[in-house]
């Protein structure tokens, strides 16, 4: 946890900082990640993300997520040393196993259901609702 002078902690944890690790969420590249080489300016940074099939360029900020993941690359890095330390901090796998990504998997997998597949997962939610309500009025009953 980060302190300022006063003693109160700060709001803000991630910051837009070369070697941070960002996650696209617009554009051709939606979905990948990649990592920030060096800020043009308050609105677009250059990103590199060999690993992961983002080539390198510059992106719009207001595109892009912060994630906690940081890489150590230098300012204006080459695409061969910030794969190496993406590689060597295993960014990837980290991320694959945080609820972020998770969310979106299921996000995914359910916008490529089928009508049908749909239709059982609400048949599915009335049994589970179903017994969770009988279950709760029980309790009701023996509280009252």
């Amino acid at each position: 946890t980060s302190l300022n002078l006063n003693g109160l902690k700060m709001i803000y944890t991630k910051y837009v900082e070369v070697g941070r690790v960002v996650y696209i969420a617009e554009g051709a590249n939606k979905g990948k990640l990649a990592t920030i080489v060096n800020v043009v300016d308050g609105n677009r940074i250059l990103v590199d993300g060999p690993t992961t099939g983002v080539k390198r360029g510059v992106v719009n900020l207001k595109k892009v997520n912060l994630t906690k993941f940081t890489v150590p690359v230098r300012v204006g890095q080459r695409t061969g040393k910030v794969e190496k330390a993406f590689n060597e901090a295993k960014v990837a796998e980290a991320f694959a196993a945080s609820n972020w990504a998770k969310k979106v998997a299921q996000k995914e997998r359910r916008a490529s259901l089928t009508d049908f597949e749909r239709y059982k997962v609400m048949r599915v939610k009335q049994v589970r609702n179903r017994v969770l309500r009988g279950e709760y009025n029980k309790l009701k009953a023996t509280k009252a």
